[in-house]
């Protein structure tokens, strides 16, 4: 047989597979249960749904038409901050009430979504609008004169490595890139830093670096750095060796570099904050997938020293997933419980606490949410921000509607939330990675106050 005749050949059954892969995640079993069901301290686990080709249910990103913008709760309002940034990821707000943002997406990864399953995973990522190159900068948004609207806008830094989270302690800024978390000099008001980045500390990375956003948070004190490092998988499918460091927090020591695991079991710890009433460090993380539409929540925790939290063993405490091997019954005995569940797939990536903001009731003394919104889930889950309300440094209710209207009636993404940030004035700032904007959020009163001569 001719090689042209082979290539042909193999194209065709690509093709078949592809067509099939398609066909069958079409007809995947739909949610049971609403997402309510996989929401709080108490969360709905019903059995897993495991199949062959895992449900895919993914969003065309199309982006705001005509000036349009998502819904905001009854009593509030919504503005854009900024438009036309390209794709918005992370929100930093710095003490002079400006605003970084991370314009960034994933670096060049050879190694992840190989084969024909990951083929078609790319394609859907491209098609939900994460298959953009990534601009690997951190803007600076500044509205002098406080009308609810970045009027300036500069390029911080430049020439990064796919950076997301960022830290100011002092007069130095902290970014952490894909690999490592990096320093410059910081002066307040400055709109420009020239000098090139000095490295603080390496960060896994590699080929696949299949979850590359790396958060980051100071402590209270600033004298140490915590970093979110997720998982090379879903489920370690690749081996665990493959997972050194990874699905953990780490603490950074800026002054010397040393670093090591404050926290593991942790599939992809995204956001991160302090609650002041407790002093704990929270998080949100990405759980697994191909369970079903029903499993596994997505979660905030408040996170102890040196606890491990189940991945890839176990899911929401001590729920063994079967598909790991080998097991590891010791390690799953020592998996802790998440605190609040935030619901199937719902890819809750942002995270933000506030005892009082400019946002009306019942929108005080609570975590500020982003959802991203799920692929794997039918019906779609997330796609909205959130609010979940605290008493006492924990959660004490279900979650309230913040901003929704992402997603259109044909399936469509207008835009997908990501980071939020509280600003100076008590509004609350909102990263759209499709839309290409950043929101803010602020109660009707304060809106009319700004918007007046």
């Amino acid at each position: 047989m001719r090689a042209s005749t082979i290539a042909k050949f193999g194209l065709l059954i690509a093709v078949l597979i592809g067509v099939w892969f398609l066909g069958m995640s079409a007809c995947g079993t739909a949610a049971r249960l609403p997402v309510s069901a996989g929401t709080g301290p108490d969360p709905t686990l019903p059995p897993p749904d495991k199949s062959l080709i895992p449900l895919v249910k993914v969003v065309k990103a199309k982006g705001w038409q005509d000036g349009g913008a998502p819904q905001p709760a009854p009593g509030a309002t919504v503005t854009a901050f900024a438009r036309g940034l390209d794709h918005p990821r992370w929100l930093h707000v710095l003490p002079n009430g400006d605003v970084l943002v991370a314009e960034t997406n994933a670096p060049p990864r050879p190694e992840d979504n190989r084969g024909i399953k990951g083929w078609f995973f790319k394609k859907f990522q491209k098609k939900a609008g994460g298959g953009v190159p990534s601009a690997n900068r951190i803007s600076l948004l500044r509205d002098g004169d406080g009308d609810g609207v970045a009027e300036l806008r500069t390029v911080l830094l430049s020439n990064l490595t796919s950076p997301f989270g960022m830290a100011l302690v002092g007069d130095t800024l902290y970014v952490a890139n894909s690999d490592a978390v990096v320093r410059v000099p910081y002066a307040e008001g400055q709109t420009t830093i020239g000098t090139a980045p000095a490295k603080v500390a390496e960060l896994p990375g590699g080929a696949r670096n299949h979850h590359w956003t790396k958060s980051l948070i100071a402590s209270p004190d600033g004298s140490k750095l915590y970093a979110g490092v997720g998982s090379n998988s879903n489920v370690a499918e690749h081996g665990m060796d493959e997972e050194e460091g990874r699905a953990a927090i780490w603490e950074i020591d800026p002054a010397t570099g040393a670093t090591r695991v404050f926290a593991s079991g942790l599939r992809n710890p995204v956001g991160m904050t302090w609650v002041p009433e407790t002093g704990a460090l929270w998080t949100a993380v990405n759980e697994r997938d191909e369970l079903g539409s029903d499993l596994v929540p997505d979660y905030m925790t408040s996170v102890r020293d040196g606890a491990f939290y189940g991945w890839p063993y176990s899911y929401y405490g001590q729920h063994v997933d079967t598909r790991v091997k080998p097991p590891r019954p010791d390690l799953v005995a020592k998996a802790l419980k998440p605190d609040y569940a935030l619901g199937p797939h719902t890819a809750s990536l942002g995270l933000a606490y506030a005892a009082q903001t400019a946002l009306p009731q019942p929108f005080q003394n609570g975590m500020f949410v982003g959802q991203h919104g799920s692929w794997n889930r039918k019906p779609f889950s997330g796609y909205r921000v959130i609010f979940v309300p605290f008493a006492n440094g924990t959660p004490s209710g279900m979650p309230v509607d913040v901003l929704t209207g992402f997603v259109n009636e044909k399936g469509e993404a207008m835009g997908r939330p990501v980071g939020v940030a509280l600003a100076n004035d008590g509004s609350l700032l909102v990263a759209d990675d499709v839309g290409n904007a950043v929101w803010r959020v602020t109660g009707q009163d304060a809106a009319r106050r700004a918007a007046a001569p």
